[in-house]
């Protein structure tokens, strides 16, 4: 296989899409690894299997329609394998297996089918205090956009998944390329001041505009730095509460074509106005462990 990525919008030719069958029982509050499932936990409202198994499979059969190669993960019982945007990802032709939280290291194993049918010299291993998960990362051409967390509490935040090391180890794996770092708010109890990843408040999207969370962002200067990049009339800025629903975490099949959740009226309505086409899949239930649809999917190849 011959990887290919280079941005995030580009024509998709293949991907691991998660899957949500056999994820196990409901975990306790102890188990939950953000503040947005521990909410659902505690008021009952945690995501059943089978809604999420039928919302995954409104994106299969989006990116079959769009002639995309779907890879799947092999299935390990009770255990959640929706997230394959957490346990790595591919910059050019490179496949970068992320350091994530130590419970979840059986995820890469099981998409070790797809693994081996890349160039081993092109799967690249992080240093171990090098801690990063895909969501944090976004290639954009010239440079690749990290979101991460600089406080010296980093180890008390959960919800702080990369650290400084992993921005400068990328930069040692692409030294052509400008690595920025954003640092995101974190909360380990309250979804709405927390962004997971980067792309819990920014994700760009068509051939120059982005959607972007302003106060996810802990420095403005770095927010700034963003709304230059892309100019302030290509940027959609999203509420607190767009935000906590997810959406920024929409997936680019193209340019010009989005899959989206079906509840984003408001970002909806915007995106078709820009040319773009809107694929609608239910993902709410999902969206309820803080992730949407560009968690759930790794790309391998665009064009």
């Amino acid at each position: 296989m011959n990887l290919h990525i280079t941005n995030e919008t580009s024509r998709l030719r293949a991907v691991v899409l998660g899957t949500a069958e056999s994820i196990g029982p409901i975990p306790t509050l102890e188990e939950a690894y953000d503040p947005k499932s521990k909410e659902h936990i505690k008021a009952g409202t945690y995501p059943k299997e089978e809604d999420m198994v039928k919302e995954m499979e409104a994106v299969a059969s989006v990116l079959k329609k769009y002639d995309v190669q779907v890879y799947r993960p092999k299935l390990i019982e009770d255990y959640n394998q929706i997230f394959t945007r957490d346990i790595a990802f591919v910059i050019e032709d490179k496949f970068i297996k992320s350091n994530i939280l130590p419970d979840r290291d059986q995820e890469i194993d099981a998409i070790e089918h797809v693994i081996n049918q890349i160039d081993p010299a092109k799967v690249i291993n992080l240093p171990e205090d090098a801690h990063i998960e895909g969501g944090d990362v976004m290639p954009m051409g010239d440079h690749i956009f990290v979101g991460t967390y600089k406080g010296a509490d980093y180890k008390d935040f959960i919800t702080a998944r990369t650290n400084l090391k992993a921005v400068e180890a990328l930069q040692k794996i692409f030294p052509e390329k400008k690595v920025v770092s954003f640092s995101l708010k974190k909360s380990n109890t309250v979804a709405k001041d927390n962004a997971l990843h980067l792309d819990c408040c920014f994700q760009p999207v068509g051939k120059d505009k982005a959607i972007l969370y302003k106060e996810g962002f802990l420095i403005e200067e770095e927010y700034q730095w963003l709304v230059d990049f892309f100019g302030s009339a290509n940027i959609y800025n999203i509420t607190r509460d767009e935000m906590y629903q997810m959406n920024s975490n929409i997936f680019s099949i193209s340019e010009d074509v989005v899959i989206s959740e079906k509840g984003f009226t408001r970002l909806n309505t915007w995106l078709r106005s820009q040319g773009i086409t809107v694929e609608e899949v239910p993902y709410a239930e999902i969206s309820k462990q803080e992730g949407l649809l560009r968690c759930s999917t790794l790309p391998l190849i665009r064009d």
